[in-house]
């Protein structure tokens, strides 16, 4: 599938899905609005709960090669408590489904810095080896394991939800190399990873 607007799609349409099975009543958003692909309603929650979501979906030849390039807009702070991700994995072999990730924004831009940001400053590599900037962050499937198919996490607020990135990501994130990025609210106080 090399048709970037195809990938789109099919990652697009994927999560709609996803979310009307489990009670939410979703509605795309046309192209061109920022940080938002889907706006959804919990219509199984009193509350109707909305939640804002950005579809990023990427394709590889096998699980271990499938990344997203989750850049300078993904690695803004959030504008709200229901900001959310949704990734998509999708292989290109057609007879395995694909794989959804259900990640709160603060978490993205947190993995995404910090991925890049240890890659980049990284003391085992010579300096001015690795030069690309964090605009270009891209971040691999096994930091989002943990979020697979974590639908219950939409009716959490960020605040709330347990982060789990993988462990090592906190105590790379307190290293000076590394950090966060700069208007990211864990900046104050790095919260517990679950």
């Amino acid at each position: 599938m090399a048709d970037n607007k195809q990938t789109k799609t099919v990652g697009e349409h994927l999560v709609a899905s996803a979310l009307a099975r489990r009670g939410w009543a979703p509605a795309l958003t046309r192209d061109g609005l920022e940080r938002t692909d889907i706006l959804a309603v919990a219509t199984h929650d009193p509350e109707r709960r909305m939640v804002e979501i950005q579809v990023k979906t990427a394709t590889g030849r096998d699980w271990s090669h499938i990344n997203w390039l989750l850049g300078a807009k993904a690695q803004s702070p959030s504008r709200g408590q229901t900001e959310y991700f949704v990734l998509v994995a999708v292989p290109n072999d057609v007879s395995l489904t694909p794989r959804t990730f259900v990640v709160p924004r603060s978490h993205i831009a947190a993995a995404a810095w910090i991925q890049h940001m240890a890659w980049l400053t990284d003391p085992s590599v010579p300096t001015g080896t690795r030069n690309a900037p964090v605009s270009l962050a891209r971040v691999y499937i096994d930091v989002f394991e943990r979020y697979e198919d974590r639908w219950d996490l939409l009716m959490v607020d960020q605040d709330s939800s347990p982060v789990l990135l993988p462990p090592k990501f906190r105590d790379l994130a307190a290293l000076d190399r590394v950090g966060l990025p700069l208007e990211h609210s864990w900046r104050n106080g790095l919260p517990e990873w679950s």
